[in-house]
């Protein structure tokens, strides 16, 4: 059940994209980030980072080298965490997706190494933990999206059975493509959580890079016209991180 009571007194967000409402793991749903909290007093404390997308706006290709494109505009850790053992699921519930706004879903995850309100949000060194994009067909093809929408606009990722316990940040994200065929027209919509891990596992992700880097305008997965006839799709970012684990490293999935 969404979380009814708390935005009943709030002004409405625009609905024409969507944000992280809940995320639900080992059983129990924590309340995500929803910016018309900032007009609560005191501004209750979330799972997901607060951020300043009234609108439930987007961060464009122009901004992808700044610090908007980490945990969006403005983007902040809001002092509560998922807590989940190591090898369970995590759900994302969205509180809306147009079926129009195609493209691929990713997840990556970053080490707080302590507190991660203690963090800025570029330092962060994230891990690519999963994707999915283009599925089939095309003009404009079934994508990750459409799975999502089909689960009542939810994803569930697997948090990695060995990871090491202690603080990370989960970033969950989808690149909207509808508008993509034109410089500067992909949507980014990343919401970052926090996650208290617990476990026996001794992993940490490596080779992580800040998500500053992570696209270029010109990339082909970011610039990519979803209303032609097309055969593939490259989904964006680096490529699907690894854990270390002694002196042997594994593949998160």
């Amino acid at each position: 059940m969404r979380s009814a009571v708390l935005l009943a007194a709030l002004p409405a967000l625009v609905s024409a994209h969507g944000h992280v409402e809940q995320v639900k793991a080992d059983g129990v749903l924590y309340q995500g980030w929803n910016a018309a909290f900032q007009y609560q007093n005191p501004v209750p404390k979330t799972v997901g980072w607060k951020a300043d997308n009234l609108d439930n706006g987007f961060v464009s290709p122009d901004a992808f080298a700044t610090s908007a494109i980490v945990c969006h505009k403005q983007g902040a850790s809001n002092g509560a965490y998922v807590n989940v053992k190591a090898g369970s699921t995590a759900t994302f519930y969205w509180d809306t997706w147009p079926v129009t706004h195609k493209g691929p879903v990713i997840d990556y995850i970053a080490a707080c190494n302590g507190d991660c309100g203690a963090v800025a949000s570029t330092s962060l060194s994230w891990t690519k933990l999963d994707q999915k994009g283009w599925l089939s067909g095309s003009n404009p093809g079934t994508w990750a999206t459409d799975n999502l929408i089909a689960a009542n606009n939810t994803w569930t990722i697997t948090i990695p059975s060995n990871l090491a316990s202690g603080n990370y940040v989960v970033r969950h994200e989808i690149i909207a493509l509808h508008a993509a065929g034109s410089t500067n027209g992909a949507q980014a919509y990343p919401q970052c959580v926090n996650f208290a891990v617990t476990g026996s596992g001794s992993a940490k992700p490596q080779g992580g890079v800040p998500a500053t880097s992570f696209y270029k305008a010109s990339d082909p997965g970011i610039l990519f016209n979803l209303y032609t006839a097309f055969t593939s799709y490259t989904i964006p970012g680096p490529a699907l991180g690894k854990i270390a684990k002694r002196e042997h490293a594994r593949e998160f999935n």
